[in-house]
């Protein structure tokens, strides 16, 4: 494991895992994730950023038919967790905070809403294919 050195003198880096539209690819994001960031020395975040980063793949797999891709970035004490699919249209509007214990489906984008310092979304288009990235930023400094 790395030595601790103060979060926002680490030098940014960035990772992206390509996914197939399946389900398990949720949990090989997530365990993706946390192995990055427990390798990167930023173990106090693994929790929050798992969640997040849940939520996002499981929305990029679930509401989508092409495949969709994990994005992690780091850089000056910030933390970037983004989800890509293959559907140009944009997600569906979070739901409140409050509303999270009786919701069965459409919790997803409500719990980045309440757990992210900042999240957000933009239409893709790059080599030829359309799409969608829905970041959520944590925030360390």
């Amino acid at each position: 494991m790395p030595e601790s050195e103060p979060i926002d003198s680490t030098p940014p880096w960035e990772y992206t895992l390509h996914i197939p539209n399946d389900l398990r690819a949720v949990t090989v994001s997530r365990r993706t994730l946390r192995l990055i960031l427990t390798m990167h020395g930023l173990i106090g975040l693994v929790d929050t950023a798992e969640l997040l980063a849940t939520e996002l793949v499981s929305n990029a797999v679930r509401h989508t038919k092409g495949p969709a891709a994990l994005r992690v970035r780091w850089s000056a004490g910030v933390l970037r967790i983004g989800a890509w699919d293959a559907d140009p249209e944009p997600p569906g509007p979070p739901g409140m905070p409050e509303s999270l214990a009786e919701a069965e489906e459409g919790r997803g984008l409500a719990l980045v809403r309440a757990c992210a310092d900042l999240w957000g979304w933009q239409p893709l288009a790059r080599e030829g294919s359309r799409g969608k990235y829905v970041w959520c930023d944590l925030v360390t400094v």
